[in-house]
């Protein structure tokens, strides 16, 4: 094997890989709890995502949304967020942590951007929308470094009737 090879993370400390989806699946039941839907916990994990770049976890949360209603309309102009009235005042308030958790803006910028969003949201979803950013951007840097492969596939968009 070359030394360019890529080394995926997942399966040299499959002990590792196991215990960041046991926190993965523990979060699930956390934000389910707390009143966020899959819908929703799946626009954070795109956002993250968009903003790391990583291809693997775009591919997978762009079909988890899909699976969760989400409309392809949407997730196409996720990047564009604010600008788009697509999104109501919870979502964006899950929005502008998302990218408060992924880009840490300079320490006023960051507490201004939460505040906003903890006037929207309840303590309880405040902290697991938190947790959601941060677990996404954990499995997006063990994709990004580990090079997993995006697979060519279709995307199976139902058209309205």
């Amino acid at each position: 094997m070359a030394v360019s090879d890529p080394l995926f993370l997942d399966k040299s400390n499959p002990e590792l890989w196991r215990s960041i989806v046991a926190f993965s699946e523990q979060l699930g039941e956390s934000y389910r709890m707390a009143g966020i839907d899959a819908r929703l916990a799946e626009l954070v994990n795109l956002r993250v995502s968009q903003i790391n770049g990583c291809s693997y976890c775009l591919d997978l949360h762009t079909r988890h949304a899909l699976e969760a209603g989400e409309s392809m309309q949407r997730i196409a102009l996720l990047g564009v967020w604010e600008d788009a009235d697509l999104f109501d005042e919870r979502e964006r308030a899950a929005l502008v942590i998302a990218e408060a958790a992924t880009e840490l803006p300079c320490h006023d910028e960051r507490v201004a951007a939460l505040a906003s969003a903890r006037m929207v949201l309840s303590d309880e979803e405040f902290s697991v929308i938190q947790w959601l950013a941060i677990s996404m951007n954990a499995f997006n840097r063990i994709s990004i470094l580990s090079r997993h492969p995006v697979r060519p596939r279709e995307f199976k968009v139902q058209a309205k009737k």
